[in-house]
This record gives structure tokens, sequence and C-alpha cells, in this order.
């Protein structure tokens, strides 16, 4: 992937709240699309290995999730956190997590980021197949910036981290709109 590609068209399975079930389990199914996420809009999208795992909980979505004014007077309508993770585990991060501004995206089977070219594997940490760490800058469904954590590969020894950070996002938005300021 790169500037200049549109996302793939997906539908995404997702569970939304839905207070009229009542219960303890007050969600219904909800199919979104990728446009649904993306028409319209300049979202910051950011994809990570796996809910719940080290360095995506403690610096990467936190990162997201408390800059995100900053974000939004640079221009960006929605971040959204991506996964290899089903609905179920994407909420119940979301929910520990205390997220109030990030939104998470369950990419379940894998197909939005095989799609991206962003898919590997991961079974030396006994994952399976996840996505690659990376961000983008998103306008309406259309890539604006890329920023992808090097050595893509399966069963990578590392998981490298500071390219796909909100601190390099804000860096590129602010530049930006620098060169848009000069014009």
């Amino acid at each position: 992937m790169k500037a200049g590609y549109t996302l793939p068209d997906v539908t995404f399975h997702t569970r939304v709240r839905d207070d009229s079930i009542g219960g303890d389990n007050p969600f219904k199914w909800e199919d979104k699309t990728t446009a649904d996420y993306f028409a319209g809009k300049r979202v910051v999208l950011f994809s990570l290995p796996g809910a719940f795992t080290p360095t995506c909980s403690t610096y990467q979505l936190p990162g997201f999730e408390n800059g995100f004014a900053d974000f939004k007077e640079q221009g960006i309508d929605e971040i959204y956190c991506m996964s290899v993770n089903d609905s179920f585990v994407m909420n119940k991060w979301a929910q520990s997590q205390n997220l109030e501004n990030v939104k998470v995206i369950p990419d379940g089977s894998g197909e939005f980021t095989r799609r991206m070219g962003m898919l590997v594997r991961k079974d030396n940490l006994g994952f399976g197949l996840r996505s690659w760490r990376y961000a983008a800058v998103v306008n309406n469904g259309v890539i604006e910036a890329w920023f992808e954590e090097p050595g893509l590969a399966d069963n990578h020894g590392e998981d490298p981290y500071g390219v796909s950070s909100p601190e390099t996002v804000m860096a590129y938005l602010k530049n930006a709109q620098k060169e848009v300021a000069a014009e």
C-alpha cells in the first residue's frame, strides 16, 4: 500500500450496543462496510498485531486516544484502530482501555488486512495470521499518507514500533498543514 491507493471494499462484522435488547449483553450484529467508516471523512487508521498485546495497549492505542483533540485540530474526523481480531475481542479491549475517542474495527477474518497487503504469519508467537503494524491518513477512502513499520515479513522476530506511532502521524499532519498554509 501507499499514498494514492483506494482502500479495499470489505464488510466488517461488528457487534454494536442496542439497549432495547436488555440483559447482560445488549449487543447485536451489524455489518459495516469500508464506506461506512471512511466515506466523506479524513481519518487516521492504525492497525496492529493484536488486541491486549503490550506495545498496542501501552503505547500505540493510548497515544492516539490521548492525542485525539490534537488530531481533530489537524483536520482529522475519526481515529480507527484495526486488528485481525473478532468484534467480541475488539469491544472488550476498547472497554478495558476506557476508549472514548478511538473507535475499533474488527477484521476478524483478516480480509481487509490481506487486501491491504499487510497480513503476516505470527505463528512464532502463537498468533497465526495477523496484521503488520501500520498507520495511514485516509481521506474519503483514499490513502493520503502511509506509515509502515520496517521489516514486513512472516514470523518476524521483533515487533517494530515507531513509524506508525501517534507522534509520527502527528508530525506528518502538522507538516502537511504548514505546506498548505505556505501555498
